[in-house]
C-alpha cells in the first residue's frame, strides 16, 4: 500500500499542469492494482471488472489512449496530448517518462516481445518504437522517429529508421 501511495504522489506531482494526463494515469493506477490481482485473489479481480470496463471505456473510446491495465508504467509518467497513443500489455515503461501524442509502442508480431523504456525518456510526438528493443535511461526521441533498434543511454536519436545524433558526453567520463 505505501508504494502506491508512493507511486500517486509522483505521478501527481509530475501531471499537476496536465489534467488530461492526471486523469488518465490516476484511471490507470487504480485499473493496474485490480489487473495484477487477477490470478491470486479471484475476488478482487470479480469485483474489480466493472471499473476495468469503465476504465477501458473511458481510455480508449473517450480519450483515444490505449494503455492497458496490466503495463508496468513506473511512476512520474506524463502524458503530454495523449490522443493516439497505443501501448502494448508487455511493454514495460520507466519512472519519469513523458510520452507524446500519436505514438505506438508495441511488437511487430501478435504476441512478440515489447520494448522496454528506461527511466527519463523523452518520446516525441508520432513516434513508433516496436520489437524487442531496448530504449536506455535519459535518452530522447525526436518526434516522426521510428525506432527499431536499441536506443544507448543518454542518446538523441531522430529519423527513421532511428539513429543517433548526439550522446551526452559527462566530464567525468
Amino acid at each position: 500500500m505505501k508504494e502506491f501511495v508512493y507511486i500517486i504522489r509522483q505521478d501527481w506531482a509530475r501531471n499537476r499542469k496536465y489534467i488530461k494526463s492526471l486523469l488518465v494515469i490516476m484511471a490507470f493506477r487504480i485499473a493496474h492494482s485490480i489487473a495484477i490481482h487477477k490470478g491470486s485473489s479471484g475476488w478482487v479481480w470479480w469485483l474489480g471488472l466493472p471499473y476495468i470496463i469503465f476504465y477501458r471505456l473511458l481510455t480508449e473510446w473517450f480519450l483515444g489512449i490505449e494503455l492497458p491495465a496490466k503495463t508496468q508504467v513506473g511512476p512520474g509518467l506524463i502524458i503530454h496530448h495523449g490522443q493516439g497513443l497505443v501501448i502494448n500489455p508487455n511493454t514495460r515503461i520507466g519512472r519519469n517518462v513523458v510520452l507524446r501524442q500519436n505514438t505506438s509502442i508495441g511488437t511487430k508480431f501478435d504476441r512478440g516481445p515489447s520494448p522496454e523504456i528506461g527511466d527519463n525518456v523523452n518520446v516525441g510526438a508520432n513516434v513508433v518504437v516496436i520489437g524487442d528493443i531496448i530504449v536506455g535511461d535519459d535518452a530522447i526521441i525526436g518526434a516522426g522517429s521510428v525506432v527499431v533498434k536499441d536506443v544507448p543511454q543518454k542518446a538523441t536519436v531522430v529519423g527513421n529508421p532511428a539513429r543517433v545524433v548526439s550522446k551526452y558526453q559527462s566530464t567525468r567520463d
